[in-house]
């Protein structure tokens, strides 16, 4: 099984306005932990695109214009990601997406590379998320202990990281770091080692 480890930055929460300009992942062999794929991509936006962004967004990730002018435009990055999972052999039952925030990547992702083109791929449309894994086990842990679940629990990706000891993600946001600091979380969540450094 092949976890494809993901994450996006954008100029904005809203699909419907805004656009991916950073995207990287990691296709890692969960059984024997070897990295097979690394990507990470900066994403031209149009200029009609960068008018709408979000300034808290973009605070987050600190992109200016100047810093993706020249990169490869959505269409040049979707077709190096199908030529990709087509060399690695992703597809459905195979693999899956794991990121931290699915609803949002998701719905990032399928600008770069459409949904009836994801389908004509048999590609994963499972897409794991770290927040619930995270949750998982520390419901059964305190259920396992005859405690009743908290009444408040963060499942933000520092928060978790914070619970295991680990050091939070760097600002400002980039894609790839983003992806290092997912898969330090998963393997202290799962309390698994991959053989991938991050």
């Amino acid at each position: 099984m092949l976890g494809i480890f993901l994450d996006i930055e954008s100029t904005g929460l809203d699909p419907s306005r805004h656009c991916a300009i950073d995207i990287a992942f990691k296709i890692i062999d969960l059984c024997s932990g070897e990295l097979k794929r690394s990507f990470n991509q900066l994403i031209e936006p149009t200029k009609e695109n960068w008018e709408k962004r979000d300034p808290v967004s973009m605070k987050i990730n600190g992109y200016s214009f100047e810093c993706l002018f020249g990169a490869k435009n959505a269409r040049q990055v979707g077709e190096e990601i199908v030529n990709i999972f087509t060399e690695e052999g992703i597809e459905r039952g195979k693999a899956v997406f794991i990121c931290q925030n699915p609803s949002f990547d998701r719905t990032f992702f399928a600008q770069l590379v459409g949904i009836q083109t994801q389908e004509k791929l048999l590609w994963p449309y499972h897409w794991l998320d770290l927040a619930s894994m995270y949750w998982a086990l520390l419901v059964r842990k305190q259920l396992e202990n005859g405690l009743p679940i908290p009444d408040r629990i963060s499942l933000s990706k520092n928060d978790i990281a914070r619970a295991f000891h680990l050091e939070v993600e760097s600002d400002p946001h980039r894609a790839i770091n983003g992806v290092n600091h997912l898969i330090v979380c998963y393997q202290a969540v799962l309390g698994v080692q991959f053989s991938v450094s991050v």
